[in-house]
């Protein structure tokens, strides 16, 4: 394991780079203390993964293929359903950027100042 200094991390990064590559850790510390530690990232698989490694170990009932209830379905819908009536929920009330910024492109006057980078 190597032991380097900020400064000297920054002005040889490459090369502590080429020395983690090649399994070498590097340890970095600021004021003698560590802070970070430089090493290499495990590789990465080239073959696909083999198939069917779970089989037998896992079972799907078969009410998983059946349908789901109306009321499940419905939520994922905004819907509810209330003493058999339907309601749908209102999708602009639920969303105050969009108003806010409908709201604010109304607006007559001066253009508004934005942020630069």
């Amino acid at each position: 394991m190597m032991i380097v200094n900020i400064y000297e991390a920054k002005a040889k990064l490459s090369e502590f780079l080429d020395l983690a590559a090649r399994g070498e850790r590097v340890l970095i510390c600021k004021r003698n203390r560590p802070i970070a530690e430089l090493r290499a990232v495990e590789s990465v698989r080239t073959e696909p993964r083999p198939i069917g490694l779970a089989r037998g170990h896992v079972t799907v009932p078969d009410s998983f293929f059946q349908p789901l209830p109306d009321d499940m379905l419905d939520a994922f819908d905004g819907v509810e359903r209330r003493a058999g009536l339907l309601q749908v929920a209102d999708a602009s009330a639920s969303t105050t950027y969009g108003a806010r910024s409908a709201r604010m492109m109304s607006k007559p006057g001066k253009p508004r100042r934005t942020r630069t980078s």
